[in-house]
């Protein structure tokens, strides 16, 4: 194929979930089987890059100043849960499972890979502890090690000594197997048995 093409593919690898046969299928039906669907793409991409953000307090996407979640009134403030990234907090509302509101880490601490508190959105969600007057956070992170030390530094450096009870779910959830892979029922049954996490420890 040409550079052109090659170039598509390549790009189209780099998004999560696809190889390079995935990908290719993907360019061929995009440049020949429905050029039309290509156009529809690229303005859909455009317009989204273009009016789509980060919430400043919650890290989900929205257009305006602040998400559509954080903005109900019908969500209770006070419960935060924190996942890592924005198709965990999907993976939770479909589920049906939960009404408070949410906090995108956009990743997990992991001194390996150079990744530091001041990586990930970690800054905001001390702010919204009091000022939501938070009464408890949801760690819903995945079970594995760089989660373990997350939630461990969320506890210590974030919440410290404040009166906040800090909850964890895990109960249903495959060891390091990302929230937005489990099912709803799964979802509902992990969040409705979370453990509460003892003062000092993980």
């Amino acid at each position: 194929m040409n550079p052109a093409f090659n170039a598509l593919v390549d790009s189209l690898k780099k998004l999560p979930g696809l190889g390079y046969r995935s990908a290719e299928r993907i360019a061929l039906h995009l440049l020949v089987e429905s050029t039309e669907s290509a156009a529809i793409l690229q303005k859909s991409l455009t317009q989204a890059s273009e009016t789509l953000r980060r919430c400043p307090m919650t890290g989900n996407i929205t257009d305006g100043e602040r998400c559509a979640i954080y903005e109900d009134s019908t969500r209770d403030k006070s419960v935060i849960s924190v996942v890592e990234h924005v198709p965990d907090l999907l993976a939770l509302e479909r589920s049906g499972a939960f009404r408070g509101t949410y906090h995108v880490l956009h990743g997990r601490l992991s001194p390996i890979h150079g990744v530091t508190p001041n990586d990930i959105n970690l800054a905001s969600l001390q702010e919204r502890l009091e000022m939501d007057s938070v009464t408890e956070l949801i760690l819903a992170l995945p079970n594995d090690i760089e989660s373990e030390a997350t939630c461990h530094y969320i506890q210590e450096e974030i919440v410290g000594d404040r009166e906040i009870v800090i909850s964890r779910i895990g109960f249903g959830l495959p060891s390091s197997r990302g929230i937005d892979l489990a099912d709803p029922a799964t979802l509902r049954n992990a969040m409705s048995g979370r453990r509460v996490v003892p003062a000092g420890n993980e």
